[in-house]
């Protein structure tokens, strides 16, 4: 990555660990599952042609501190880490781009902190609780980790402890649109196999989906419960052959929770930074003009 390194921010819920650099206004760049920051390596040299990337390992991933616990594991309180660190950095007020797992958390920033988020990115994600709502056979067989990381600890560690390279590769592989790990750099390969091989990183992943399957969904349905609604503008891209189409139109679903929405597919599957960074930085500099 292009970026200065090394850069670590003390949080209400532990270090987070990010590379910062570029130059214009700001923009903050969440990874997923089971990745970390560096999976924004193919679009780091265009976004920072015309942005200040912040680009963190969210809480439990890379080189960030492991949450302590299911709740601290919420895409509410991950959120509210992130805006430390914008704080931190001077900027009250930042755009924000996420994919996966950083998409439910920067969508919860939006709705939790509307005074900061400028503008909202999400990347092949649709809500937690319509995921959770609208799975039936096929998307359950599809995302089908969804309902076995969130299986109580050690039961999902256990497993995949035993051969973490196998669950990682099948899992980047099965969501990829070519089926295969090419999209994938090596020295991100890496990083994210380090992910695997670290016990504590292990549960931090799994509480992730724990949260997700319980304290994520109760706060989402909260929210749409209480009128809440993004204000910010929001962008909405989705692989043509990735998890957030299979379920329903993403726009038709993002309409009911955004006040101002547009969004395309990019020619990919799940991996959109990776497997197409060309169209995927393009639309992202047209949105974050």
């Amino acid at each position: 990555m292009e970026l200065a390194t090394g850069q670590t921010f003390d949080t209400t819920g532990g270090t987070v660990a990010a590379s910062i650099g570029g130059n214009g206004p700001p923009l903050l760049l969440l990874h997923g599952f089971p990745q970390t920051r560096m999976m924004w390596g193919p679009l780091i040299h265009t976004l920072a042609e015309r942005h200040t990337l912040i680009v963190p390992d969210l809480p439990g991933y890379g080189d960030s501190t492991a949450p302590r616990g299911v709740e601290a594991a919420s895409k509410r309180a991950m959120a509210g880490q992130m805006v430390e660190v914008m704080t931190a950095l001077g900027h009250d007020r930042f755009d924000v781009a996420g994919h996966d797992r950083g998409g439910r958390v920067a969508y919860r920033m939006a709705l939790d902190h509307p005074g900061s988020v400028a503008r909202l990115a999400v990347l092949d994600i649709l809500p937690t609780s319509d995921y959770w709502a609208k799975m039936d056979r096929a998307f359950a067989l599809k995302i089908y980790h969804w309902a076995f990381l969130a299986q109580p600890a050690p039961f999902p560690e256990t497993l995949i402890g035993a051969a973490p390279d196998a669950f990682l590769e099948t899992t980047l592989k099965s969501c990829t649109a070519a089926q295969s790990l090419d999209a994938f750099a090596p020295d991100a390969m890496a990083s994210y196999r380090r992910n695997f091989t670290d016990p504590a990183r292990l549960t931090a992943m799994c509480d992730d989906y724990r949260a997700g399957a319980g304290i994520d969904v109760e706060h989402d349905l909260a929210s749409r419960a209480a009128g809440e609604r993004i204000t910010a503008p929001t962008l909405a891209l989705w692989g043509a052959s990735g998890i957030a189409q299979s379920a329903e139109t993403p726009l038709d679903i993002w309409r009911d929770w955004c006040e101002d929405v547009q969004g395309e597919p990019i020619t990919s599957g799940h991996f959109l930074p990776e497997e197409n960074p060309a169209d995927t930085a393009a639309a992202l500099l047209a949105f974050f003009h």
